[in-house]
């Protein structure tokens, strides 16, 4: 974060700068590198990256300092160059910020001056530096995260809600890849994860499509959730989408196992809780819903078959004038005393 590049044709500057700033270079608040011009300078920024603080002369032999100026931009727009020259008139001084420059000092130098201006310029890249790496994480974030959690996280009472819940009416899917163990069993792990991520991309991209929420990823699994209005329904056309999409996938004649997927779709509705859950201590937290309405979809979920869309009597109740569904035969379930009536969504 201390290194600065030096780029002028006096050799004389590489001297006055060690001598005047020795103390600083002793103790490691500044690390000099030098240049006698431009093409020199970039040689030196390719070969270290690290590099984003330039002071730069106009004149030079090669490629001038207001010419630098647009390569540095090319190369790295978060470079900042300080033009430093004995040619500070108007004209030159205007050229050089239209160029990008970060700042213009006069020779002779004022050493104090040189130096609350490489301390400016180092504490604007460090800035600016941080801000990239910010952005860079949170789109990252954004890739492990849902929108509905960063939107939560968003909200100005975020960390005194922590620990809030609520009870929420909601739709709770869970779609199941069929048949998958066989591939993960033949084949290597980047081929398995390449599979399973084309169908995860197309599940998750029908499950937004339709208004709702990709919960968590399970194995090959994936739970969403819908909420709002016609919850329910949205659930179910989501849920039938996905299984003509994933049908319409030609086999998978690349793998060790010929492959043709499918998935086994499990629906429930009711209210559950809605709230994050997990350790404070160890910073580790999921934003999830838990509830008996829950564990039930799961459970009918791992009682149907490949291509079968199967809801609950509560889910069958909100859409039974909208779709067409037949009567399966009622299935025990673990933890529950009574079997489950379900029904088959047929479209």
């Amino acid at each position: 974060m201390n290194k600065v590049l030096v780029v002028d044709d006096e050799q004389d500057l590489e001297i006055l700068i060690k001598q005047k700033l020795r103390r600083q270079i002793r103790e490691g608040k500044y690390e000099f590198f030098f240049a006698s011009d431009g093409i020199e300078a970039l040689n030196i920024i390719n070969s270290d990256p690290t590099i984003h603080t330039v002071l730069s002369d106009i004149n030079m032999p090669r490629l001038d300092g207001l010419s630098l100026l647009l390569k540095l931009h090319e190369i790295n727009p978060l470079i900042k160059t300080v033009i430093v020259s004995a040619y500070g008139d108007m004209d030159n001084i205007r050229l050089a910020m239209n160029r990008g420059a970060f700042d213009f000092l006069c020779k002779p130098i004022n050493f104090d001056d040189l130096e609350t201006t490489i301390d400016k310029t180092l504490g604007y890249v460090s800035q600016l530096q941080n801000t990239v790496q910010a952005l860079r994480e949170n789109n990252i974030l954004k890739m492990y995260v849902d929108p509905t959690v960063l939107n939560f996280m968003a909200c100005c009472d975020f960390e005194r809600s922590l620990f809030s819940n609520e009870t929420i009416e909601a739709t709770v899917v869970f779609i199941d890849i069929c048949g998958f163990t066989a591939i993960a069993e033949n084949e290597t792990p980047d081929v398995v994860v390449s599979i399973l991520n084309k169908y995860f991309d197309l599940i998750v991209k029908e499950v937004t499509h339709h208004g709702g929420y990709v919960d968590k990823f399970m194995g090959d699994a994936v739970m969403a959730v819908f909420r709002g209005e016609f919850h329910a329904d949205k659930a179910v056309e989501a849920s039938l989408a996905v299984v003509k999409k994933i049908c319409a996938i030609q086999r998978e004649e690349n793998v060790g196992v010929t492959y043709s997927p499918n998935v086994s779709i499990g629906i429930n509705s009711g209210e559950m809780v809605s709230g994050n859950i997990g350790s404070v201590s160890l910073k580790r937290l999921d934003y999830t819903v838990i509830g008996d309405v829950v564990n039930t979809a799961q459970r009918i979920q791992s009682s149907g078959g490949p291509g079968e869309v199967l809801v609950g009597e509560n889910t069958y109740q909100l859409i039974k004038q909208a779709f067409v569904c037949q009567r399966k035969d009622d299935v025990l379930v673990k933890n529950k005393t009574q079997p489950v009536r379900i029904y088959e969504v047929m479209e």
